[in-house]
C-alpha cells in the first residue's frame, strides 16, 4: 500500500502490519495519540478562536493590509510566550457530560 504523502486516506491504519511498514520506510512521519472527540483540527479552530478574540475583533481595520498586519503581530506575541492549551475537564466529567446528552437524545422522540 502507497499512501499518498499529501492526501490523507480512511485506509491507513497505523496498526496493520502495511501500515507499520510504511511508517518505518517514512521516519519523518510521527504518530500521536488524540482522543477520538477532539481532534487536531478542534485544537486548530480554538487557537483561531483565541487569535480572533484577543486582536481583530476588538480592533478597527480599514484595509486587508491591516487587518493582515494586525494577526501576524499576535502571531508573533503568541509565539514569543507560546503556551500548551490545557484541559479543564477530567475524562470522567467529559463522559458524563456526553452520557447526559445521549440520554436526553435518545429520549426526544424524535
Amino acid at each position: 500500500m502507497e499512501v499518498d504523502e499529501r492526501v490523507h486516506r480512511a485506509e491507513f491504519v497505523p496498526q496493520a502490519p502495511k501500515g507499520k511498514e510504511w511508517l518505518i520506510r517514512h521516519p519523518r512521519f510521527h504518530l500521536h495519540f488524540t482522543p477520538t472527540s477532539s481532534s487536531w483540527l478542534n485544537l486548530v479552530k480554538r487557537w483561531f478562536a483565541e487569535l480572533t478574540n484577543c486582536k481583530p475583533r476588538r480592533s478597527v481595520h480599514r484595509s486587508v493590509t491591516e487587518l493582515e498586519a494586525d494577526v501576524r503581530g499576535r502571531i508573533n506575541e503568541w509565539n514569543a510566550d507560546p503556551r500548551p492549551f490545557v484541559w479543564t475537564k477530567t475524562a470522567d466529567q467529559i463522559l458524563d457530560t456526553l452520557a447526559a446528552y445521549c440520554t436526553r437524545s435518545n429520549d426526544s422522540r424524535h
